[in-house]
């Protein structure tokens, strides 16, 4: 299939739209501070109950003084709500998009694709992946940015964007420990990273990540339904070097 021919002019930045900017960094911080006036008011409602849960906590806030601690309170979820509006940000990042190259930054971490080696893209959930001509994954990148928005972009630069998805979503398998297609490497970096799933946080996502690079050097693309791996193998070389078709 042919592609459209990239657009000429300057690349495409799809980041953020300046009304979720504004809720994330105006919307949060004001909605802590709310909460946080209010967390005084609140312990003194659930003290008068029979029974509460974090009674002791509860009972401490209930008769602290007034004021004070109605300010303090706001002061605590105002920052609270602009480190979650940070994180925000960072979880969004920004994809640059042009008739050369594609980069996607989120947080700490920068992935480039060149178009010509693209033979899809596509966002599945919160992940932007793109395939090569093996269909392997060239990148994939968590980002809450709008699927329309990022389709909008790649396609004005001619990238094959895919609308329903992984074109190889029927080929995934399920990971089950022994299985005999895979090798005892393969085993051992998804037993690594099924435990890395089951925990939380930034390390273990990193932990995850970095596992599902190393099992995409051993030929296999992994995709993750809640904590269950899925895999399949990419597709074999023919005598010319490229992607072959299959029997």
């Amino acid at each position: 299939m042919e592609r459209d021919a990239p657009a000429p002019g300057k690349a495409t930045v799809v980041a953020p739209a300046r009304s979720e900017r504004v809720l994330m960094w105006g919307g949060l911080p004001l909605l802590g501070a709310v909460l946080g006036a209010l967390l005084k008011t609140l312990a003194e409602w659930l003290a008068t109950w029979p029974w509460t849960p974090f009674e002791g906590p509860v009972q401490l806030i209930s008769t602290l003084p007034d004021t004070p601690t109605r300010i303090g309170g706001a002061v605590v979820g105002l920052v609270a709500g602009l480190v979650l509006a940070l994180i925000g940000e960072s979880e969004s990042g920004t994809v640059t998009v042009d008739g050369g190259e594609a980069v996607v930054e989120s947080g700490d971490r920068r992935v480039a694709f060149r178009r010509s080696q693209v033979s899809a893209v596509f966002k599945e959930g919160k992940r932007l992946v793109a395939l090569g001509p093996r269909t392997e994954e060239l990148a994939g990148q968590a980002t809450d940015l709008d699927a329309r928005r990022l389709a909008a972009a790649f396609r004005k630069h001619g990238y094959p964007w895919r609308e329903g998805g992984d074109p190889c979503a029927a080929d995934y398998r399920r990971w089950v420990e022994g299985v005999p297609d895979l090798s005892a490497s393969a085993h051992g970096l998804f037993a690594a990273r099924a435990r890395a799933l089951r925990k939380d946080g930034s390390d273990a996502a990193r932990d995850a990540e970095e596992l599902r690079a190393e099992l995409g050097k051993l030929g296999l693309v992994v995709r993750d339904e809640r904590k269950t791996q899925y895999w399949r193998a990419i597709a074999p070389r023919d005598d010319t070097g490229s992607a072959s078709e299959g029997p």
